[in-house]
């Protein structure tokens, strides 16, 4: 008993949410694994599997076999409740079930919900929980429907709405994950559909909506239209959100207006630039080829990959709040004034600290990715490793099509990396560091030299 309660006691709340990613990802191993989840003439070895698990349980798309070619109706189904899991969060998943069988919702489960989903405090995070997947399932059966327009006309009536939700459910929580393999070769993604304005549009929205945030949205459905009623962490969310899409896009056109959009018409190159934009931020599919890329995009998109979506949604990076913050903080500090403010509100000092270990913590993390790749693999180019490692740390799922020569050490880091990208750098850190020691005393202040 005493052994049980010692137990209990280790099992924070951090390490709860880890210990349950942890356990989705052995379950999709196994049920990878099984004889009937390959397709005929393909075989799966153990670490492909745990491979496929942890990229569709963590959303993030990079894949060593074809999703499309590789694996069979049941696989494909496994790899799709996967990336539902994942994207929504197996605990607000729990509370589905919960709720279907009419379960009252405890205060520790509260306390699990409200960390689980980056909450800032537990009341209400059921209401919000509630409206989460009830608007998810709205907006992917949309997402669904109109997507179905153009597929089912190229594949027909039954494998065009399967397709049509296993892709719309895949860009809701940013997995990137799709089956075009199968008809257009294998990683084709959706380049072939680089000119078509509806999957292009749609995908593009459907990546948008479930990388804002959950909790943006409980804000916008309370205030509607009045901007400037909404909560603070609402209004750095669409500004980050709006100024990255829409200066990615362009930045991604001047880089690739005499490579890749060469050629094109002005509305495809358009497209092309605008999805490139929005795919970065954690969704993973792809329009153009991304190992053509030119070394400026494929830096920008490093960047875009690391900032990533908006807290308490299916995206992964250190987060747009995060980013803004660091910088408003910079900014402060060259001004010299005293307290960061944003949007005519004063930063708490607490949220600061926050904002910089996550930044320092996810490039540690990148960095020693980095070095252990690079070692492992001389043969690597550099900045194609850079791009797989902020890639897998983001949950983003973009490549220069390195994936598949990872070794067997290189594919467990980005395993790892991928593990760490979405239960968070910082709360996979806490996991293990989570014991608050004060001491009763303060140590004297020395000051050093800094820069």
């Amino acid at each position: 008993m005493n052994i049980w309660r010692k137990i209990q006691d280790k099992l924070t709340y951090v390490r709860i949410i880890a210990v349950g990613y942890l356990m989705v990802i052995v379950a999709g191993t196994l049920l990878l694994l099984l004889p009937f989840a390959t397709a005929k003439g393909k075989s799966t070895d153990f670490l492909t599997a745990l491979f496929t698990a942890t990229t569709s349980t963590c959303v993030t798309g990079l894949v060593v076999v074809d999703t499309g070619t590789h694996w069979s109706l049941f696989g494909q189904l496994v790899i799709l409740l996967m990336i539902q899991v994942g994207g929504l969060g197996f605990m607000t998943m729990g509370m589905l079930l919960a709720m279907m069988l009419k379960r009252k919702i405890t205060l520790k489960t509260r306390g699990l919900l409200q960390e689980s989903m980056n909450g800032m405090q537990v009341g209400g995070i059921v209401r919000v929980v509630r409206m989460a997947l009830r608007g998810s399932a709205l907006i992917e059966l949309c997402g669904a429907v109109l997507l179905a327009i153009r597929f089912i006309p190229i594949f027909g009536l039954g494998r065009g709405i399967y397709y049509s939700i296993f892709h719309s459910v895949s860009a809701f929580c940013n997995a990137g994950i799709d089956l075009m393999g199968r008809h257009y070769g294998e990683y084709a993604s959706f380049v072939p559909f680089e000119g078509d304005i509806l999957i292009n549009v749609v995908i593009m929205a459907l990546i948008t909506i479930g990388g804002i945030g959950f909790f943006v949205w409980a804000d916008i459905k309370e205030k509607k239209l009045q901007i400037k009623k909404y909560a603070l962490y609402t209004k750095i969310a669409l500004f980050m959100t709006a100024v990255l899409l829409l200066g990615g896009a362009v930045l991604f056109f001047l880089f690739e207006n005499n490579n890749l959009l060469q050629g094109m018409s002005l509305k495809d190159k358009i497209l092309g630039a605008a999805f490139s934009s929005v795919t970065a931020r954690t969704a993973g599919f792809n329009t153009i080829d991304t190992a053509g890329l030119t070394s400026a995009s494929k830096l920008f998109n490093i960047v875009l990959m690391f900032i990533g979506g908006s807290p308490g949604s299916t995206a992964g990076g250190i987060k747009t709040v995060t980013m803004l913050v660091l910088l408003a903080y910079v900014w402060s500090n060259l001004r010299g004034s005293k307290g960061v403010n944003i949007f005519k509100r004063r930063l708490d000092d607490d949220d600061i600290r926050k904002a910089s270990n996550m930044m320092v913590i996810s490039l540690l993390l990148a960095i020693v990715a980095a070095v252990l790749i690079c070692f492992m693999q001389p043969e690597l180019d550099a900045p194609d490793v850079l791009f797989e490692i902020f890639s897998a740390i983001g949950t983003v799922g973009m490549s220069t099509g390195i994936t598949r020569q990872l070794s067997i050490g290189s594919r467990i880091v980005i395993i790892l990396l991928m593990y760490c990208g979405r239960i968070g750098s910082m709360s996979f850190a806490l996991s293990f560091t989570e014991r608050k020691k004060v001491a009763p005393v303060q140590l004297p202040v020395e000051k050093i030299m800094i820069g």
